[in-house]
């Protein structure tokens, strides 16, 4: 398939003003103002009153379903392919949560390539919540090594009623045997760090990196917008050379008891001058929202969304945020910490995953992933091809 473009304004993240784009297979052939090319073979869409972005970049994702604090009927339920794309994301990563007994590594797997036999380009994580993490190899290592799809490690709690309280030493060599196994095979080896409400935040990691040669850029916490007060732990981290993540779903309970949103907290790091180029969005989608009262104890249950990733980035926006960094959050920033060269950006040779925004609303309007049309809201003429045997 040969697709041209056009009329659309492209970002790549950055503004490239008005811009033809010429898909051939999978990957972005030509980014010019004109380009010439005539035959029946080429696809020609006009995407006027359209943005032209990249795929956005999903990079914590419990495509299995997670939960189960409040017990069994608190399971939710797995990732659909169809709901990704209709948000606009195209790549994401895979994890396991709290429960890493009924969901396993190897469910983990299949669904990842489930996934990506729907079209998605979908990754995942070894290892688990809790410390010793589980893995299918002996070792980390034997992990990213041989399996391709694990590219890090996680998410692996601290700060957290629910997380195994890991010790400086435990987490050292955690992070030691990630790193060498993400250096053998050429992945990230990044180990995603679940940080919860508790006021010593990240204060692990920073003990980690100060007593040993494990770098902050090892670590990738994620849930940073919990209160401002961890807000505030991670601008720090992020002005120490790390990467900090924020989470985009949330509930009005988690809102109302100080949860900060990813739109407020991103607008606070740009406003103050800081490195955005080193803050990611994830969705946490089809995570269990766990609701604890003051004694911890459960009491309620909300599921995360993948559509918040791209609610969240229009917001941004909406309040002041510049598209080229309320996008990059979620584009060009995840796949760098995730060393995924081919993704988060338009540019000639990268894969062809791509997504038109509406230029008033900045609805999804029709998304490409690997050169093949995977969603449209009817007003764009594009071959949707859907792989999904389920009718």
């Amino acid at each position: 398939m040969i697709t041209l473009i056009e009329h659309a304004e492209v970002f790549s993240p950055q503004a490239q003003g008005q811009q033809q784009v010429l898909v051939a297979g999978q990957r972005i052939s030509a980014v010019n103002a004109k380009i010439d090319i005539q035959g029946n073979a080429v696809q020609r869409i006009n995407a006027t009153g359209c943005y032209l972005v990249p795929g956005l970049v999903d990079s914590l994702a419990h495509i299995i379903g997670g939960g189960g604090e409040g017990g069994f009927r608190t399971r939710t339920p797995e990732l659909n392919a169809d709901d990704a794309f209709a948000s606009g994301v195209t790549t994401l990563v895979g994890v396991l949560g709290t429960d890493s007994i009924t969901r396993t590594l190897t469910n983990l797997l299949a669904k990842a390539h489930a996934l990506t036999e729907e079209g998605l380009n979908c990754y995942c994580h070894t290892g688990s919540y809790q410390i010793p993490v589980r893995t299918l190899f002996p070792t980390i290592s034997e992990d990213l090594l041989l399996i391709d799809k694990f590219i890090g490690v996680g998410e692996v709690a601290i700060a957290d009623h629910r997380s195994s309280q890991p010790t400086p030493d435990e987490l050292k060599k955690l992070a030691a045997e990630a790193r060498v196994g993400g250096m053998l095979s050429g992945k990230a080896g990044i180990v995603s760090v679940h940080v919860g409400p508790a006021s010593a935040g990240v204060s692990l990691l920073r003990e980690v990196a100060a007593s040993s040669d494990i770098p902050l850029t090892q670590f990738y916490p994620t849930h940073m917008n919990r209160n401002q007060q961890l807000v505030e732990q991670g601008f720090a981290f992020l002005q120490a050379g790390g990467w900090i993540d924020f989470t985009t779903s949330t509930t009005p309970q988690e809102l109302a008891a100080g949860e900060v949103q990813c739109a407020k907290a991103l607008l606070q790091a740009w406003q103050l001058g800081l490195d955005c180029s080193r803050i990611t969005f994830s969705s946490d989608a089809n995570a269990s929202l766990p609701l604890f009262d003051d004694q911890q104890q459960f009491i309620g249950l909300g599921i995360g969304r993948i559509g918040s990733l791209l609610e969240e980035v229009v917001a941004a926006v909406r309040l002041g945020v510049p598209l080229p960094v309320a996008l990059s959050v979620a584009t060009t920033n995840p796949a760098r910490v995730l060393k995924l060269p081919q993704k988060g950006e338009i540019t000639v040779g990268k894969d062809a995953d791509l997504v038109l925004l509406d230029k008033e609303t900045l609805a999804v309007r029709a998304v490409m992933s690997r050169g093949i049309w995977r969603y449209s809201d009817g007003s764009l003429p594009v071959p949707v091809q859907r792989d999904s045997l389920f009718v």
